[in-house]
């Protein structure tokens, strides 16, 4: 699709080989069923590695903590295995001054395998020749993605990264190459949180029944609506206004109000939340087994 070019200059990319390819008749396959191991059950939950040299500040009591004085890229598998169990711990872990961005991409695709196989989306757009890195890229004067949202009074678009996969991914790993000074923060949702808040009968309710999540590539899988996250044992909420359709079993009337319901709640619970603000060097690890997240426009990445 076509979008308008702003008539002022922006400066050249800085790392045009992240510059993303796309072939828009091309799918991916889905991964096989795979047996997942959780390396954060084998981590020191006093943190021994973390705590020698890392700068670890919350930014919620309950979610989202920031990481400075330490390089993701040079960490031994134990540190490996702390930084898994803060992020099932946290939720969401952003790590500042990160050197990711600068190392080759083989380097990168085989720390993230440490903690298990690579989702591929089974659309684009990726990294040239590199699948497992999906690329959002909004460059300078392109309007496209403004132009989608326009119609919409918000930019804002909650979701659980590949909820529609039989087998969803457990850790996402983002990392910025450019971003403004300011906009385009991302917001994430902790759901075990949001679980928390019901009350007790209502969310006993909600134990057994299992929803429809349905992506545009046609991808269609059953999730139960509360889970179990693997290390912590929180239940957690397992739905998002993008993928879940409908309610198992429920009539359509019955679903759709259930739904409203469970979406709004984790919409607007903003004590259930964390914002992230984005800086060049920064990566960010999240558990998809618990948080929702929105992307806020950003001015350019």
């Amino acid at each position: 699709m076509a979008g308008r070019e702003e008539s002022r200059d922006f400066a050249p990319a800085k790392y045009p080989q992240y510059f993303p390819s796309w072939t828009p008749d091309h799918k991916y396959p889905l991964l096989e069923p795979f047996q997942h191991y959780e390396y954060a059950k084998n981590a020191d939950p006093t943190f021994p590695n973390l705590n020698s040299s890392a700068h670890i500040e919350y930014l919620t009591p309950s979610t989202g903590s920031v990481i400075t004085g330490i390089q993701l890229s040079s960490l031994t598998p134990q540190a490996k295995d702390e930084i898994a169990l803060l992020v099932a711990q946290r939720k969401v872990v952003a790590l500042r001054s990160q050197d990711f961005k600068d190392l080759s991409v083989s380097s990168i695709v085989d720390f993230c395998k440490y903690f298990g196989p690579l989702v591929i989306f089974p659309l684009g757009p990726y990294l040239p020749d590199c699948p497992e890195i999906h690329i959002a890229h909004n460059g300078g004067g392109d309007t496209r993605l403004r132009d989608i949202q326009a119609p919409r009074t918000t930019s804002m678009s909650w979701h659980t990264d590949s909820s529609a996969n039989p087998q969803p991914p457990g850790l996402v790993f983002l990392y910025m190459l450019e971003c403004p000074d300011v906009g385009g923060d991302t917001v994430f949702t902790n759901t075990a949180e949001a679980y928390k808040k019901l009350s007790r009968p209502f969310a006993e309710r909600l134990h057994g029944l299992e929803a429809e999540h349905k992506a545009s590539t046609g991808v269609t899988s059953v999730h139960p609506i509360v889970r179990t996250h693997p290390v912590t044992g929180e239940k957690c909420l397992f739905v998002n206004p993008l993928y879940t359709t409908h309610i198992i079993g429920f009539k359509m009337e019955e679903s759709d109000a259930l739904l409203k319901f469970l979406f709004e709640h984790l919409a607007y619970s903003q004590d259930c939340q964390v914002r992230v603000r984005w800086t060049e060097d920064t990566v960010v690890i999240f558990d998809v087994s618990k948080p929702s997240t929105t992307l806020t426009l950003p001015l350019r990445i």
